[in-house]
């Protein structure tokens, strides 16, 4: 079978094209541009084309997979249909794959997917569990953004955007937390947790549907699930109890965790944060109903580092910590900010990418308030993505926003203007931090390359 991905170079799609090949498939695929994902893909056998053109679709293709992010007037989809290839959306396909593992866990949440589905991983490795798993970003204890295991264990990722998690089929379902987010599809927040809440009745009776309970949204999301539902948070009327937190010398968390009246002990991560205190327990109950011992748990979350891209330490530059952050929703910035506030005395330099047009219009109020821990926040333009310019909204609106709620915000347009402006005013025990889904993660790359100039 020929398999053709529109597309192929996503962190996603990557990591089911690479399962395919594994699975013995002829694979091909196009993108926008060339990566070492597609270096990877090529390296495994698969045939990929830059740039994407109807003559890509040959005859020999049986099945064309496509993300949501390719419009209607692409060639390839176009010609695709006019084969009468058969058509599926990446979503729908990871649904089908998910069918043939026994334990299927899906991670959904506004934020930390990523994260939590890099614990999980970790805790599964190290329990020689050999589980399948795909996670958005690069978690180097697997070698990339996929690991292909032999057993009846599978983790992944489940974005609410455009209702993809629906065509999931897990067992196990995690609810990291529920925000206004997406708001270019959803009409509001009361449509986003009616879409988790048939996230939740996807599972079957036998299931878990593990949430954050101290989340003010997810009660509403339980609604006719006929999963054993699994509530967790520092509330004491949960069903896990997260209780004396602190940190140690290095600004790692610590905390203690009770399950079902059970002081199963305390758990010391290797990340920082309150966030990731609720990612890791969210991973541990998973763990936990997945057969998977108590102290194996412990040991195994001890050796999670993190991921690429999530409170990544990039380097020094004139003894200031450069640190890279995926964050872009308001929420993620506070928690984000928070954890690198405490790291270090001095000054903490923020230069942030706003993510789309749609989210920083509709979230404009919270991102305007979402910087209070920062010294000084550097705005460059706004990273398209999938979207065009509206013309109704801009990264010097959010500046002007910030400045009048007393936050020290600079607008630069370019990642070059924000190099030269940042270059000579890092000293000693500062931090600055990159911050933004898009590819603002090259100005602190670009900031450490001066230093070995």
């Amino acid at each position: 079978m020929n398999i053709h991905f529109i597309g192929i170079g996503g962190i996603n799609m990557s990591a089911l094209a690479e399962i395919c090949l594994n699975k013995g498939y002829r694979v091909s695929g196009s993108d926008a541009q060339d990566s070492y994902l597609l270096d990877h893909l090529r390296s495994l056998g698969a045939t990929i084309y830059v740039g994407q053109k109807k003559e890509n679709i040959s005859n020999d293709i049986n099945m064309v997979v496509y993300t949501a992010a390719i419009s209607d007037d692409n060639e390839e989809l176009v010609e695709a249909k006019n084969k009468n290839i058969l058509l599926i959306n990446r979503a729908a396909f990871l649904g089908q794959i998910m069918r043939e593992y026994r334990n299927s866990i899906a991670v959904a949440g506004t934020h930390g997917k990523t994260s939590t589905t890099s614990i999980l991983s970790t805790i599964f490795d190290y329990a020689q569990t050999d589980p399948t798993v795909l996670v958005g970003g690069n978690l180097s204890t697997i070698g990339g953004n996929v690991r292909i295991g032999n057993s009846k264990h599978f983790i992944t990722e489940a974005c609410e955007y455009v209702d993809s998690f629906l065509s999931f089929n897990p067992l196990i379902g995690i609810v990291l937390n529920i925000e206004e987010d997406h708001l270019d599809y959803f009409s509001g927040l009361d449509e986003i947790k009616a879409s988790f809440n048939k996230f939740g009745k996807l599972l079957p009776q036998s299931g878990y549907f593990i949430i954050n309970g101290d989340n003010e949204n997810t009660k509403d999301i339980v609604y006719d699930v006929r999963a054993n539902i699994i509530r967790f948070g520092q509330n004491p009327d949960n069903d896990a109890i997260i209780s004396d937190i602190r940190y140690d010398e290095n600004g790692y968390a610590i905390f203690n965790l009770k399950y079902k009246g059970v002081n199963l002990g305390g758990f010391h991560l290797s990340v920082y944060g309150l966030h990731n205190i609720y990612n890791a327990t969210a991973a541990i109950l998973a763990a936990i109903v997945s057969d998977i011992d108590v102290d194996t748990i412990r040991k195994s979350v001890l050796e999670y580092h993190g991921v690429g891209r999530r409170f990544e330490k990039k380097g020094y530059y004139n003894d200031a910590l450069v640190i890279d952050d995926y964050a872009h929703h308001p929420t993620e910035i506070k928690a984000t900010l928070a954890a690198a506030k405490n790291l270090r005395d001095k000054k903490l330099w923020v230069a942030f990418q706003p993510h789309t047009y749609s989210r920083t219009k509709s979230l404009f109020k919270e991102f305007s308030e979402a910087f209070y821990s920062a010294d000084k926040v550097i705005v460059t333009d706004i990273y398209a993505a999938r979207e065009k310019d509206p013309g109704d909204i801009s990264s010097k609106d959010l500046v002007q926003s910030l400045y009048q709620n007393n936050v020290d915000a600079i607008y630069l347009p370019t990642f070059d203007e924000i190099v030269d402006y940042i270059k000579d005013k890092l000293g000693p025990n500062d931090v600055f931090m990159t911050c933004g889904a898009g590819p603002i993660n090259r100005v602190a790359e670009a900031l450490l390359e001066l230093k070995d100039k």
